[in-house]
Order: C-alpha cells, then structure tokens, then sequence
C-alpha cells in the first residue's frame, strides 16, 4: 500500500491503481525518479551511464527536475489566472471610473444645492458624509447584484479553480471589501469637491 499520486496532473484526483514489477509487466516506457542532494541535471550523466551498464541498447533521455515537471504542468491554468486577474483588473479600474464619473456629475448638478446647505448651517464634513453615503448606496446595490450572478454563475468557472469551492465564503468577502475600499476612494474625490461650494455664492445667486 502506497500513498495517493496524482498522475495526471495537479489539478487531477488521485485515482485507484496498481503497481506491478517490472518483472511482471514491461511497459514500452519508464519513469526512473533519482533522489539526490546535489545538482539534479548533473546526475543525467551518471544515471545514463548506470541504466546503460545495464542494458547499452535502452534509450535514455527527458531529464528534468521535479520542480520543472511541476512547472510545466502548472504554466497553462498559470497563465489563464494571470489574464483573468488582468481582465479584474482593468473591470476594477473602469469600475471606479465610473463611479467617480457618476458622483462628479452628481456633485456638479447640485452644486448650488450644496452651497445652500452649508449657508443653512451644514458643515462641510456633514455634506461630504451625505455624499460618501449615496454614492456608497448605489454600491451596496451593485455589490449586491454582483454577489447574485457570481453564484449563479460560480460553477462556470469550477475548472479554473484549485483548492478552492466555487462559493469559497472568504474568498466572497475579500472581493467584497475590496470593491467597497476601492468605491469609497472613488466616492471621496467628487465628495471633497461638493464642500468646497461657496454659501455667499449660493445665496446671491438663489
């Protein structure tokens, strides 16, 4: 009895299967795993100068170390990882774009409202809060959503992931608190603009 391999691939689960001597059963090829403290690629010649002492007409060759083999077997969901974290990326910039986008609009539309407030006695960290607050309404319910597709559509992306449950819960409020960090830094810049309103303005122009 021997411990679970995974011989098709890391992302592969173990199956069931037995091993037989070589006695027993000769396959066309072999895989000899060679144990060494020294430089791994420097036993390739000692290795197949011993397998040809054995037998000179047995080809020898495809020396790699398991670190390489690992590498190898990994450099496609690799590389399919680091496009996806590109496109979030670039989904997270437009994302606050947009955000800061909508709320600067806002702000500007109600400039003069803003100016009223703070002639009426608001000041200016009350009328940035009030600011901050809708815009992080607006993402609440974005974020809400966005948590609702991302369940439904979860299992979509199960081939991807390793070690990972689709519905990972810390994996849900990480992003979570990260959209909000990002939102409220995108909410703060058009709010720090509604307070700089004049209320002698406001009142003159009213």
């Amino acid at each position: 009895m021997v411990g679970d391999v995974r011989q098709y691939g890391l992302a592969a689960a173990p199956t069931d299967q037995i091993y037989l001597s070589l006695y027993q059963f000769s396959p066309l090829s072999g895989t000899l795993l060679v144990r060494t403290v020294a430089n791994p690629m420097s036993m390739s010649k000692i290795v197949s100068d011993t397998v040809h002492g054995m037998d000179p007409e047995q080809p020898v060759d495809h020396f790699r170390t398991l670190e390489q083999a690992r590498s190898n077997d990994l450099a496609s969901p690799k590389l399919t990882a680091i496009l996806l974290g590109l496109f979030a990326l670039l989904a997270l910039a437009i994302t606050a774009t947009g955000i800061m986008g909508v709320l600067a609009f806002s702000v500007s539309q109600r400039f003069h409202e803003f100016g009223i407030r703070m002639a009426l006695g608001a000041n200016p960290g009350e009328v940035l809060r009030m600011v901050v607050r809708q815009g992080m309404a607006l993402v609440g319910i974005g974020l809400a959503l966005g948590l609702a597709g991302a369940l439904a559509f979860a299992r979509v992306l199960s081939g991807l992931l390793y070690g990972v449950r689709p519905t990972d819960p810390l994996t849900f409020l990480a992003v979570a608190l990260g959209l909000s960090a990002v939102a409220a830094a995108a909410c703060f810049l058009p709010a720090r603009r509604a307070t700089s309103a004049d209320p002698m303005h406001a009142l003159r122009s009213s």
